[in-house]
């Protein structure tokens, strides 16, 4: 049986025409051989070297399909030769799994219907939230996104959510669904949770807050994080802010510069995915202050680790954290990001880190794939 990936991507080529991906790499395409002997991708392509935290994609019968971009400014002059290639590959698949919100996967839906080619939708993250947090342009996609993807969905016979409840109250659909993580985490040891605690009690009175996110995209929130210590500096309250992340780091730079503690802001850089985790145990507080959210790989590993954490209300970060520690994203939320750091003392850290540990342990590997494999066999059985 033969299947068909399709999403806008990108994944990156090197100039030996080696493919590699971050988040879309060997572990996430593995998932659809479990139906599929066979896989093609369609996907953007970008040029590019290999960089730290994408990993070669080795699978055999995996076969990438360059798409041209439709998804910028002016993607609408390469729609028409995106629809050509796009047909010509649904018409040889068995089944395609079209991953949203995409322009790619867009166009792919609308002919697997007009080919009557079975589809299920992966439902990865919110196009409004993404695109009117984005930019001016963003804005003016916003609205079509949002209506186009909703459609879809309300379309789809099978479909998986990668949250719990956010993605599927605002995109809602009349097939069958389950929800399934892009997290996949292996069993974790109680030891790191005594560990945690152990460094929770020995805590020393400086606190370091961690986040682990691109840092040219605005919409992570950095910022908001950033200022919110400079109000807490002024109160005497000593913190370190550490951001994992690759990208031009010279706005977040210049936001430190503006509010006067340079001295407590550290861009660590991007790490290979393996020292993430050594990263977070030491650090006291992980933060995901974005505005925009499906459900956050990094939020998660931070919580496997015993890590207390505070977030935005965006996306599906509410499902993941007690509503105590989960602040707004509008314009009052400094005050109270300031307000949960200053609350949070050994007691509280020690007890969320037990509940972060217990919660993370709902994304074990298998029991999310458990689920996945279920809806797609459902879904060929249905041919």
């Amino acid at each position: 049986m033969k299947g068909l990936f399709c999403y806008d991507g990108p994944i990156n080529c090197d100039e030996q025409g080696n493919y590699f991906g971050t988040v879309l790499n060997n572990n996430v395409f593995r998932r659809y051989f479990s139906i599929v002997d066979s896989l093609d991708i369609a996907i953007r392509v970008e040029k590019q070297e290999q960089n730290s935290k994408a990993s070669q994609i080795t699978l055999d019968n995996l076969n990438i399909i360059p798409m041209p971009n439709v998804a910028s400014a002016t993607g609408i002059f390469n729609k028409r030769e995106a629809t050509h290639a796009l047909k010509q590959n649904i018409k040889k698949a068995d089944i395609l799994f079209i991953r949203l919100p995409s322009f790619i996967g867009n166009i792919a839906i609308k002919l697997a219907k007009q080919l009557n080619k079975p589809y299920i939708v992966e439902m990865v993250g919110c196009p409004w939230d993404s695109l009117w947090n984005h930019s001016i342009k963003g804005k003016i996609i916003a609205p079509y996104m949002w209506h186009t993807t909703r459609q879809h969905l309300k379309d789809a016979k099978y479909a998986v959510y990668v949250t719990n409840e956010f993605l599927q109250n605002r995109y809602p659909t009349n097939g069958e669904f389950v929800n399934c993580s892009n997290v996949e985490l292996p069993e974790v040891e109680d030891s790191i949770l005594d560990s945690r605690v152990e460094k929770i009690q020995i805590s020393e009175e400086k606190i370091t807050i961690g986040t682990a996110a691109a840092l040219n995209v605005r919409y992570k929130g950095q910022q908001y994080i950033i200022e919110a210590i400079s109000k807490l500096k002024r109160e005497g309250i000593k913190c370190e802010y550490q951001l994992v992340g690759w990208g031009d780091s010279s706005y977040l730079k210049e936001k430190a510069k503006q509010f006067e503690v340079e001295d407590c802001i550290k861009f660590v850089g991007t790490l290979p995915h393996k020292e993430v985790f050594s990263w977070i145990d030491n650090i006291d507080i992980y933060a995901q202050p974005s505005r925009q959210e499906g459900l956050p790989r990094a939020l998660i590993e931070a919580m496997s680790r015993g890590c207390p954490a505070i977030g935005a209300k965006s996306g599906g970060i509410p499902e993941l954290l007690e509503k105590e520690y989960v602040f707004s994203n509008k314009k009052t939320n400094i005050d109270e990001i300031c307000t949960i750091i200053r609350n949070y003392n050994k007691e509280k850290m020690i007890k969320q880190s037990k509940r972060n540990f217990m919660e993370a342990k709902q994304y074990n590997k298998e029991l999310i794939q458990k689920r996945r494999i279920s809806l797609f066999k459902e879904a060929i059985n249905s041919i």
